[in-house]
């Protein structure tokens, strides 16, 4: 795909020179996963679901209780880094109220096409759906917000039975258009082509139906991370699913998901369809 907009797409995707001190939050991230794991009362590591070599996921289970359902959170890096080891704190919002937490992984481009990764997520949550009773709710950040929002398009790669139990998705600063990736050096790894680009789109794809989606994103964040948010919003609104946006003021795209860490958080409250506190 050529670019005759002029619009420097490379610029546009890029989080780390807007954010101040951005360097430091990877080690952040990784350290207070760490310390997470270590005190968690009930983790269930490295639990698979295929057998490639990242087809895992960690599974966090309240101490205690029989959990409520199960919270799915999906890693964002643009497809092309991280594993599920940096983002174990997260699940603390959700479990401190009852809630079975999952972090899955796949396997990162180039080894892997982003339908691939679709695939992938898909048979995670299948997985993850045979350990935890009850309802589902998604969440993902960034290319994991696209992939939890891949769940739950009509060409959805869930089973009828795990649908079924699907009751909400939360993608925070989500890519839902993946057309202008394919102008980014990115793409170099991304392998992004026409058709895989509209056919991994979610909001080129029309909705499952029946599932409540909500659009996280802060008011920080870049442009495009903006415009992708409300273009999700807009475009399934139209077909009838309920679709909520909330810009988070003075949030960017790496302290936006802050808010999963606690269980009073609005993000957690809006993830498990809590009513603002």
């Amino acid at each position: 795909m050529q670019d005759h907009t002029g619009i420097d797409w490379d610029d546009a995707f890029a989080n780390r020179p807007y954010i101040d001190q951005a360097g430091s939050f990877t080690d952040a991230w990784a350290t207070c996963a760490r310390s997470f794991r270590e005190t968690a009362q009930d983790a269930r590591l490295d639990l698979r679901y295929g057998t490639p070599p990242r087809e895992a996921f960690d599974l966090f289970l309240p101490a205690d209780t029989p959990p409520k359902g199960a919270v799915v959170f999906v890693h964002g890096g643009y497809w092309m880094a991280f594993d599920k080891s940096s983002w174990s704190h997260l699940a603390q919002g959700a479990l401190a109220r009852g809630w079975a937490v999952a972090l899955p992984q796949y396997t990162l481009a180039p080894n892997a096409r982003i339908d691939q990764m679709t695939g992938q997520i898909g048979r995670a949550i299948t997985e993850i759906a045979r350990h935890v009773v009850g309802p589902i709710m998604l969440s993902g950040h960034s290319a994991g917000g696209h992939l939890v929002t891949r769940m739950v398009c009509d060409d959805t790669p869930l089973p009828p039975d795990v649908r079924a139990r699907m009751r909400h998705v939360l993608s925070i600063s989500g890519l839902h258009d993946l057309r202008p990736l394919q102008m980014t050096a990115m793409n170099t790894t991304l392998g992004l082509t026409d058709q895989t680009a509209q056919s991994e789109s979610p909001a080129l794809l029309r909705p499952l139906g029946g599932v409540a989606v909500t659009v996280w994103v802060g008011g920080h964040e870049r442009p495009e991370f903006l415009r992708q948010s409300a273009l999700l919003r807009e475009a399934w609104s139209r077909c009838g699913t309920p679709v909520r946006l909330v810009v988070d003021e003075g949030l960017h795209h790496f302290n936006v998901i802050d808010g999963l860490e606690h269980a009073d958080s609005m993000l957690t409250r809006a993830l498990l369809q809590l009513p603002e506190g």
